[in-house]
């Protein structure tokens, strides 16, 4: 079975990271691509507006 070459990971505003609203973006899994966190200027509906979302650890979860 072959590697995963996408991971997915937790973008949250930079401004409030406990808001109740976040993206999901896939992220290279290796290479240097992969060593370098991830920002990106997304809409927040919270504040209507345009805001930095920075990476952040997925949350744990139950199996």
């Amino acid at each position: 079975m072959a590697k995963k070459t996408f991971i997915k990971v937790r973008m949250v505003p930079e401004s409030k990271p406990d808001s109740p609203y976040f993206y999901y973006l896939k992220k290279p899994a290796g290479g240097e691509k992969a060593k370098i966190k991830l920002s990106a200027r997304k809409y927040n509906p919270s504040t209507r507006k345009h805001e930095l979302f920075i990476e952040k650890k997925l949350p744990p979860h139950s199996k």
